[in-house]
């Protein structure tokens, strides 16, 4: 059985997706960028700034999903630059300082909205 996820607190999907969808055991988020919910656009500032917004968001899904960070088995980072990594690990670190998930990251050629980073996750449930 799979369940729908939504919340106000992060940024409405911009297409025929959803914000995540839960399974019995695990949650898989849709990609987030850093768009503030509040406003619908990209948050002002660099990679960092960027990420803050990105892990805000997932936080916000997480919660809404009844789970929260220290349940994730696996992220996918999506990076406009890989030139931003030391500065987005940075971050990373901070949302994750012990026993962090797997990761795979990479650069790609482009993200919505002119995003710098991009980030999906899956989570353990209960």
């Amino acid at each position: 059985m799979k369940k729908i996820i939504h919340t106000d607190q992060a940024p409405k999907a911009v297409g025929p997706y959803s914000q995540a969808v839960s399974t019995v055991n695990l949650l898989f988020t849709a990609g987030q960028v850093a768009i503030d919910p509040a406003t619908g656009k990209l948050v002002d500032g660099g990679i960092k700034e960027q990420t803050r917004q990105v892990m805000q968001n997932l936080k916000a899904i997480l919660m809404a999903a009844g789970t929260d960070f220290s349940k994730v088995v696996k992220t996918t980072v999506f990076l406009q630059d890989i030139k931003n990594f030391a500065d987005f690990n940075q971050i990373y670190a901070e949302v994750f300082p012990s026993e962090p998930p797997a990761r795979s990251t990479f650069q790609v050629g482009a993200l919505s909205l002119g995003a710098m980073v991009e980030i999906e996750m899956i989570v353990l449930l209960g």
